[in-house]
């Protein structure tokens, strides 16, 4: 295809090996700023003929900001990184979906022309800024939220299991899709699948750059004897129709992690003489149901289908984050036409885990990746966020 001079691409993507964000992973002892530093030096080192200072933004995802991921970590690590310092950066917070959302508001800074070159990406280091301490013990909704949502808005395991109600899915299935996704993941990893992508870190005890997340032995049966980990009594007496399904076994791991893409618009990586990769073909973000919470990757499927004038069959390759079995389950429900075989084929989060503000960018880097070693030319990438929202992103290979 002939590419236009705004067209918004992506010339190159990398991302950290999944750390297991509990019982001493292998990023545990990294400083988050230091990932994401480390990050940035190889994004850069692929890249010679870019000029870290001709960089107009850093626009890094991050949903726990306290402690260490506390002072704009896209800054403190583009200075770490030794990078020039008239380069600024942000943090962004749209929950699970904030490196995917970096990437939509680089793209839309490049095609409106306030950027020629941007970085996209994310970190979240879950061992070290536990999930949910930003709260510091807080009610984060406020009394109007909760007169309209009374009795109350619930967690995203509760949710998942209203999910999985909603659209009839047993334990059976949300452990057999959590089986498949370590089955895919392990394929990927042995057969060298994911080794473009990762890059190396350095940490304390070594060179990290192995997926240590994913368990290609698992099968139903093991899984089948993890306990439901969401139902309380209360719970069960509010919504007596759901059969509390979810466990840690098919539920999104938690891990360490980061991830980056160097975009650009066309004009400047021609000039520069960079072979652009793929291009940002259509973007949307919706809010669904927050009761329900993790439904909108359904709507926003509509949407980013429809602006972009493609049909589902079009799209070679699918990535929905796995924060919960029942989450992609519901979305192929919804469309049946999708072929699930290209739906997550290197495995998802259930194996690789859910650093959460890096995993949007996660998500792009494996699927840029996939489109390149399998031949396709359009993928589509969703992200069920806290509150009922969702991005979604397709792109094209060029």
């Amino acid at each position: 295809m002939s590419l236009q001079p705004r067209d918004i691409v992506i010339v190159d993507a990398v991302r950290t090996a999944s750390g297991k964000g509990r019982n001493g992973g292998g990023l545990a002892e990294l400083h988050p700023v230091d990932l994401l530093a480390q990050t940035f030096i190889k994004l850069a080192e692929r890249t010679p003929e870019l000029d870290p200072g001709e960089v107009d933004d850093v626009l890094i995802g991050c949903v726990s900001q306290v402690g260490e991921q506390s002072a704009t970590p896209g800054r403190m690590a583009w200075l770490g990184a030794g990078f020039p310092a008239h380069v600024p950066a942000t943090t962004i917070d749209r929950k699970c979906g904030s490196s995917q959302q970096a990437v939509h508001f680089a793209a839309q800074g490049i095609a409106a022309g306030s950027y020629d070159i941007a970085i996209a990406g994310g970190v979240e280091s879950m061992s070290r800024v536990v999930m949910g301490s930003a709260r510091m013990g807080a009610d984060p909704y406020g009394a109007m939220v909760a007169e309209r949502y009374a009795p109350g808005l619930v967690s995203q395991g509760v949710a998942a299991d209203l999910v999985a109600a909603r659209w009839k899915l047993e334990r059976e299935d949300l452990d057999g899709y959590a089986v498949e996704s370590h089955r895919r993941a392990g394929i990927a990893l042995e057969s060298g699948s994911f080794a473009r992508e990762t890059i190396a870190i350095d940490t304390p005890s070594g060179v990290f750059d192995r997926d240590e997340t994913v368990r290609a032995g698992s099968t139903v049966e093991k899984l089948s004897t993890l306990r439901s980990v969401f139902g309380t009594e209360a719970l069960a007496e509010r919504f007596p129709e759901v059969g509390w399904h979810t466990t840690a076994g098919n539920s999104s791991q938690i891990t360490d992690g980061a991830s980056a893409l160097l975009m650009m618009s066309a004009e400047r990586a021609a000039s520069l003489g960079l072979t652009p990769r793929a291009r940002v073909h259509t973007m949307s973000v919706v809010g669904d149901d927050p009761l329900l919470m993790l439904t909108a990757p359904i709507p926003a499927t509509h949407r980013v289908l429809a602006r972009s004038g493609l049909p589902l069959e079009a799209i070679d390759h699918i990535e929905i984050n796995e924060a919960f079995a029942s989450v992609p389950l519901a979305w192929m429900a919804e469309f049946g036409d999708a072929d699930p075989a290209r739906v997550n084929p290197r495995g998802g989060a259930i194996a690789l885990g859910h650093p959460l503000g890096a995993s949007g960018a996660r998500l792009m880097t494996t699927m840029l990746h996939a489109l390149e070693d399998d031949g396709g030319r359009y993928g589509l990438q969703l992200m069920c966020e806290a509150g009922g929202m969702a991005n979604a992103t397709i792109i094209e290979r060029l």
